[in-house]
């Protein structure tokens, strides 16, 4: 079964969610290699995604210019 990067990447990040830094770099990491669409479709689940986890929020300056 064929893994997108997209899913790869929720599941880093899902992982990683408990050390904001290390989440940080993560997404700064994958925001490299994702396509636009990807991208975009990252953001929307980052949005959802830390809306539980305020401590995460400060990442989203990665994917909002």
């Amino acid at each position: 079964m064929k893994r997108t990067m997209f899913a790869y990447t929720k599941n880093i990040l899902e992982r990683v969610s408990f050390d904001p830094l290390l989440f940080c770099k993560e997404l700064e990491k994958a925001l490299k290699v994702l396509l636009p669409y990807e991208i975009e479709q990252l953001t929307e689940w980052l949005l959802n995604y830390t809306v539980e986890k305020p401590e995460l929020r400060q990442c989203l300056i990665y994917v909002n210019p």
